[in-house]
């Protein structure tokens, strides 16, 4: 099991695509009141008195009811220049800024009054950037018009200092929506320089912008720093910092800060909103935001069916709501389900447009499937239309790293009085795998070699060889040739088999090999080989349960027919952040056609055992983890002729990777079981290594 971290950047598509409905919501609401103000001062006739009101009421911060008695003044004397001048500022303060500049164009020459309405007029497009773009396949187009705007007032040397520097803050903001990271840092680096002291919104950008470049702990600061000073409410076309807070406490590696942060960000929200002069009742969207993000928490920290029963609550309630829908398809996917995030995520382009985020969410489906060239296909759309995007470029580079060169090399040292193994032994196996090739293939180079201290002396196994995999919907088939470099059985051994996912809960895979690294060695030492067979279903309906069932027959050359059967079955009996534990029970046998060999090869043979499996995460920080496992099995072993004898096997391990495409391995396992009616005990040491994907 493995913990990964989501991409930061995704979360911001939830408040993008709703910010256009929630500034419409509150024009309607304006609106309303408007119309309610303008019917009490009917009666008013004086336009000192009702200028007064309109000041009374901004002062108050009801700007809505001072613009309506603005509005009345200008009705009846449209030339005054007191209502001329406060309905432009009023204007201004509600977020109408080109109307507020287009009007204010009219009024007398007033230097000051003119830049400080050009500075709204670009928050205003700062503001309408943030929201859905209007053409999804060209996302940046909003923003990046902003930033040349803002750019201009920031260096024109006639512009008040004051409007300069608040030009300043807001070229962060938008750089960030524009996903510039790196142009938001370097400006950042030099306002702080200046010991520029940032506002809320402009620490909360360049946050935002450390995130895409895997900074989390300085973010983390920053977040911090913005809640504390502006502990809200927000504006509602505004993204709660505690969610990028949240995310930010994810990847730093504090996971229950995470989890606290977001989920009572979550509970603090009403789920529906109660507008006055509104009838019924409007969804809160940052109610919505806070769940989704909640969500995707749950998913990086393991709670994989909390996220999923989250996800699917919200999307039976909101059914056309395309981002949940997509939200959910990921969840589907972390659950072990690549087909039915697929239909679920099919469904969500219907009820709207795929962007970049969409066409991401659909590549890492696909790869679950095999199905590389669909893969490519949807991150080739993704980097068209958002390459800018820290997401769309982290998922290039993973793509680069898994479709590339892939090395895997494991070791085992064994101490013990095993009869097939001796009293020392040792067995190295190392792949390396070429790039894809047209998205169906890759050549193998594998090195495999074996060592046992037997006490009729040293014995060795060596092969070296080439293979070819082939990838298709599901199904991944090998081909193997080795040829045996060793004194003891000159024969080449040729393997093949599949992996087949069948559907999101059956697999079924097969493997046969012309001489098989099941025979013991201490057979090799005799020049013993011979071919096996194996096959074996799986049920796996979630993470949380499966079944599975094997089947094996290995004919060994000296005439002996060896037919066994393993089955197991495991279901999680514990589920926290980082943490699983699970149970389950192993049985299996075995049946040798002939007996008196040189090799342990019971007649028949039973086992049982009660596994238990613990795995957790014991620190992490962007892309470097660090993770345990335990495993213990305790049953009993049952050899005809011998009766029944205790059977433990334990094993400790950890894996770190220091960074994505690069991890380390190490376990030491204990076992200890009869043979022929005597216990015997085997301890090992196993390394392992990857790079590549």
């Amino acid at each position: 099991m493995s913990f990964e971290i989501t991409s930061w950047k995704k979360r911001k598509v939830h408040v993008r695509r709703t910010a256009i409905a929630l500034l419409v919501m509150i024009t309607l609401y304006g609106a309303a009141e408007i119309v309610c103000a303008q019917e009490s001062v009917q009666a008013t006739a004086d336009a000192g008195s009702l200028l007064a009101q309109a000041r009374a009421s901004q002062a108050a911060g009801k700007r809505v009811e001072a613009l309506a008695y603005c509005q009345e003044v200008l009705a009846r004397w449209p030339d005054n220049p007191e209502a001329r001048q406060l309905n432009v500022t009023l204007l201004s303060e509600l977020g109408a800024a080109a109307r507020a500049q287009e009007l204010g164009a009219e009024l007398p020459s007033n230097t000051a009054q003119r830049y400080r309405l050009l500075a709204d007029y670009d928050a205003h497009l700062v503001r309408w950037a943030h929201g859905e773009p209007a053409d999804a396949h060209h996302p940046y187009a909003e923003a990046d018009q902003a930033a040349a705007a803002i750019e201009r007032l920031a260096n024109d040397p006639s512009a008040p200092a004051d409007i300069r520097l608040r030009a300043r803050m807001d070229m962060l903001a938008v750089l960030d929506q524009a996903d510039r990271a790196g142009d938001v840092l370097a400006n950042y680096a030099q306002l702080k320089q200046q010991g520029v002291q940032l506002p809320p919104y402009a620490e909360q950008a360049v946050a935002d912008a450390m995130m895409q470049k895997h900074d989390s702990r300085d973010a983390i600061v920053l977040y911090e720093d913005s809640i504390r000073r502006d502990p809200g409410p927000y504006d509602p076309t505004e993204t709660d910092p505690r969610i990028g807070l949240a995310y930010a406490y994810l990847q730093a590696g504090r996971m229950q800060d995470a989890l606290s942060t977001i989920h009572k960000l979550a509970d603090s929200e009403a789920r529906w909103l109660h507008l006055p002069n509104v009838r019924g009742n409007t969804q809160n969207q940052r109610k919505v935001d806070a769940d989704t993000s909640a969500a995707s928490v749950e998913m990086d920290e393991g709670l994989l069916k909390t996220a999923y029963d989250r996800l699917a609550a919200m999307s039976a309630e909101a059914p056309g709501n395309a981002d949940i829908r997509r939200e959910l398809a990921m969840a589907e996917l972390a659950r072990g389900w690549p087909r039915r995030a697929l239909d679920t995520l099919k469904i969500a382009d219907n009820w709207d447009e795929r962007d970049a985020n969409a066409a991401l969410d659909q590549a890492a489906a696909h790869q679950a499937l095999y199905d590389y060239a669909d893969e490519e296909a949807d991150l080739a759309q993704a980097q068209q239309e958002a390459g800018r995007s820290g997401r769309v470029q982290d998922a290039l580079s993973a793509w680069d790293q898994y479709r590339g060169w892939q090395f895997d090399l494991t070791h085992d040292n064994g101490w013990g009085n095993s009869p097939d193994y001796g009293d020392r032994d040792e067995e190295t196996e190392a792949t390396l795998a070429s790039p894809l090739i047209d998205n169906h293939w890759r050549v193998l180079a594998l090195a495999q070699y074996a060592t046992a201290s037997l006490p009729e002396g040293e014995v060795a196994r060596e092969r070296a060889g080439l293979g070819l995999q082939t990838y298709l919907h599901g199904l991944m088939f090998y081909v193997e040739a080795l040829p045996s470099a060793d004194r003891f059985v000159h024969r080449t051994d040729v393997a093949a088999g599949f992996n087949w996912a069948i559907s999101d809960q059956w697999t079924w895979s097969t493997d046969w090999s012309s001489a098989s690294n099941d025979v013991p060695l201490r057979a090799q030492y005799y020049g013993i080989t011979g071919n096996s067979v194996s096959t074996a279903v799986q049920w796996r309906p979630s993470e949380l349960t499966s079944a599975r069932l094997a089947l094996y027959r290995d004919r060994f050359t000296d005439g002996n027919l060896r037919e066994g059967w393993l089955a197991d079955f495991v279901q999680r009996l514990h589920t926290a952040p980082n943490l699983t534990l699970d149970g389950g029970v192993e049985i299996g046998g075995s049946h040798n056609s002939e007996t008196d060999r040189p090799y342990f090869n019971p007649r028949d043979d039973h086992s049982y055992a009660l596994t238990g499996s613990l795995q957790n995460l014991l620190s992490q920080y962007e892309d470097r983890s660090w993770n345990q496992r335990i495993d213990v099995a305790v049953g009993g072993y049952q050899e005809l002729n011998y009766g029944t004898g205790v059977m433990v096997s334990a094993r400790y391990g950890q894996i770190f990777q220091p960074r994505l495409g690069l991890r380390f391995g190490w376990g030491v396992s204990w076992h200890y079981q009869p043979y022929d009616g005597r216990h015997e005990q085997r301890v090992v040491l196993d390394l392992s290594m990857h790079w590549g994907e």
